[in-house]
């Protein structure tokens, strides 16, 4: 069994801001474990510091995991702790809820971040390819919600996050798999939220919009779809792994108690246009 690590510090929100008294405790995770898939890299690092920094505890689960991440995230005041899993192994979904369960002892926030991209003609597109993209986008999320749903209906409470996207919404240029995969994604949490709201579960997702990171760095070193994508965005800048944290601090925190269903666009005002 693994052994969550502590830190020697921990790191507090401030109350004040603008001469005003905010209530923090709102948005405070301290006592909260929170476990993502993916999120050692790209937005899952930056969820994963997040929460973090509202005082979570973390537990990433990935295929590989940077021991370098993990002391980031201790650094901040909390625990962390990996799991080393494929989530491919949909057989092996109630062992890795057990692991967690072992490390943590309960699971209080779930956040589907792990995410795949394959790019092709549509009048090409890869069967394989197809399936890949849907399993680890769109089946990965479902049946994790379902695995550790579970564990959270049993409690009476908890938070679950789903990672959708702009191309929830919208179609996109040569990526038919996920485009469908993400609007999947949109749908089964809309049910999710439906049977386990009135349980004590949120079921809600963001949908972050067009973010500087390795997933997309064709279209960043595409001169042309780089320029037509800054032009599209209000906000005149692609987003930031970091731009994710207040979505789903947010989400996974007592401010959102009342949030069922919902997907939050963190799109630089893309949607809005």
């Amino acid at each position: 069994m693994l052994a969550l690590e502590n830190s020697t510090h921990t790191i507090k929100p401030t109350a004040e801001s603008g001469g005003s008294i905010i209530n923090q405790s709102l948005f405070d995770l301290t006592g909260k474990t929170a476990v993502i898939t993916g999120g050692n890299r790209g937005l899952g690092k930056e969820i994963s510091l997040g929460l973090a920094r509202a005082g979570a505890d973390i537990v990433v689960v990935a295929r590989t995991i940077d021991e370098a991440v993990l002391d980031e995230i201790r650094k901040l005041g909390v625990k962390a702790a990996k799991v080393e899993f494929d989530l491919l192994n949909f057989e092996q979904y109630g062992e890795l809820l057990e692991r967690c369960k072992e490390l943590t002892g309960s699971i209080d926030i779930l956040i589907n971040n792990a995410g795949v991209q394959k790019r092709h003609d549509s009048t090409d597109f890869p069967k394989q390819d197809w399936d890949f993209v849907m399993d680890v986008n769109a089946n990965a999320a479902f049946f994790m919600c379902q695995t550790f749903g579970a564990h959270m209906l049993e409690n009476g409470r908890g938070k679950i996050i789903n990672l959708a996207s702009l191309l929830s919404y919208q179609g996109g240029l040569r990526v038919p798999a996920y485009a469908a995969s993400k609007g999947a994604v949109i749908q089964f949490t809309k049910s999710l939220a439906n049977e386990w709201a009135h349980r004590g579960v949120n079921v809600n997702a963001i949908a972050p919009g067009y973010m500087d990171t390795e997933m997309n760095t064709a279209l960043l070193a595409d001169e042309t779809r780089n320029r037509q994508i800054l032009e599209r965005i209000p906000a005149g800048r692609w987003g930031k792994p970091e731009d994710m944290q207040g979505a789903a601090i947010f989400l996974a925190s007592a401010a959102s108690d009342y949030l069922h269903g919902i997907t939050i666009p963190v799109d630089g005002g893309w949607l809005g246009r």
